[in-house]
């Protein structure tokens, strides 16, 4: 069996074992331990050699990966950024809610913009970070409850005649997912299930960062097998398939760099988040472990390349006329390029080409997003982390549809398409992507 096959079926082990941010993070960090990668600490100082491959997390939710060439006289840096959060609902601190002394609900918010209804009517359970105190000293400890617990009811269409021409949802009143049927046990009755899950005793738990997750399994469907639907693909279709680029790659020229950030669905401003100083902080402290200077620095970055690489929107086939008339994108066409006149993007024609290039040195097929000129779009982290630490960038990723929902769908080819030309990024010689003078 080949690469294509079994990186389907690594993206989705890794989509299964990654409900929340902190998951993901924890299963980047197991792959590149066995891949002989090194963790380091970000309050301890650090060793760093030419030829040494290197991590660090901050938070428990994102993640920077390195590789030190061997040869860096002239050296440079190439990046790849994602984002390991998804829209979804976060369980507040004091969690049960009771209705009538019959019912049970869980107090949520939103995470990010949900689209609320894809979460109404499916199996959901809780997972997260929970912080335990023992022995005097804190740990952390993640949970994934791994059984159908939760449940978000619609409403009886003959109690809401309406339901279909409107799509308004309070998610203090609508999104409160069902959790037991009865109130006697239900103070501190979740904290208890998470507790037991751990194997700690509740009083020792001091602080949870959890959320829903939808139950669901990936599944790769189709008339050929063509698509695959999946919770959270936004974004970690394009951490996974950039990460994977990241292990084949290499260049004894330059520093390769992975860096996956949390909190880009809440608009970045995180000390974990892509507009925190975390990859500034790790770019310094390599180009100090190496023995070079700050003017040093500033060179090796006039040199640099980064893709942001985060899913786009693919034509729906139901609703064309959402996207421009041919800066549109579809599943299994390629890596989309997106570029914006607004700078909501970072793509430019010098970032463009480089890609495109490297592109066509990978075989592999490219494609051009831009949203329609009436319509406002999103936004991703490529410009935002650009604002911390300056380089040549371009934002990439792999169309999709139903982008926010609790279960999306994108094309199973591009899988391999993102990770041959992240392989060929890495690969290549950072020299070609320098702009050369006009003289």
């Amino acid at each position: 069996m080949g690469f294509y096959e079994e990186d389907v079926k690594g993206l989705v082990r890794f989509l299964a074992d990654s409900p929340t941010a902190f998951h993901a993070v924890d299963h980047f960090a197991r792959m590149l331990e066995e891949h002989g990668y090194h963790g380091l600490a970000e309050r301890e100082r650090w060793q760093i050699r030419p030829g040494g491959k290197y991590y660090t997390v901050r938070n428990g939710s994102s993640i920077i990966a390195f590789q030190v060439g061997e040869t860096l006289e002239d050296y440079s840096f190439k990046v790849t950024a994602s984002h390991s959060d998804a829209p979804t609902f976060r369980v507040k601190e004091r969690a049960e809610l009771t209705v009538k002394g019959q019912y049970t609900r869980l107090n949520t918010e939103g995470y990010g913009s949900i689209l609320c209804s894809t979460w109404m009517d499916r199996p959901l359970s809780v997972a997260g970070r929970v912080i335990v105190r023992k022995d005097g000293g804190y740990r952390e400890e993640l949970v994934k409850i791994g059984r159908d617990l939760v449940l978000i009811p619609s409403v009886a269409i003959h109690m809401d005649r309406d339901v279909n021409e409107k799509s308004a949802f309070n998610k203090q009143v609508d999104m409160l997912p069902l959790f037991a049927g009865s109130a006697d046990h239900a103070q501190g009755s979740l904290a208890g299930i998470v507790a037991e899950e751990l194997g700690v005793d509740e009083a020792e738990i001091f602080g949870m960062d959890l959320y829903l997750y939808n139950r669901m399994q990936p599944s790769i469907w189709g008339k050929e097998g063509e698509f695959i639907s999946a919770p959270r693909l936004d974004d970690l279709q394009s951490a996974y398939t950039s990460f994977t680029g990241f292990l084949r790659g290499a260049d004894a020229g330059a520093v390769n760099v992975f860096a996956c950030f949390d909190n880009e669905e809440v608009g970045s401003n995180t000390k974990q988040g892509a507009r925190s100083t975390f990859l500034r902080d790790v770019l310094e402290r390599i180009n100090e472990g190496l023995g070079k200077t700050q003017e040093e620095l500033r060179c090796a970055l006039a040199s640099s390349f980064m893709a942001s690489c985060d899913n786009a929107h693919a034509v729906h086939p139901n609703h064309p006329e959402k996207t421009d008339e041919n800066n549109c994108v579809y599943m299994n066409g390629g890596i989309v390029i997106k570029s914006h006149a607004g700078q909501q993007y970072t793509s430019d024609a010098f970032s463009i080409a480089v890609w495109k290039g490297i592109c066509r040195k990978a075989g592999v097929p490219v494609q051009f997003f831009a949203n329609r000129s009436d319509m406002r779009g999103g936004s991703t982290l490529g410009n935002i982390a650009m604002s911390q630490v300056s380089m040549n960038a371009v934002d990439i990723g792999l169309a999709q549809l139903a982008m926010h929902s609790s279960y999306e769908t994108a094309g199973v080819r591009d899988i391999d398409y993102m990770i041959r030309a992240v392989e060929a990024f890495y690969d290549s010689g950072i020299r070609e992507y320098t702009l050369g003078s006009r003289e």
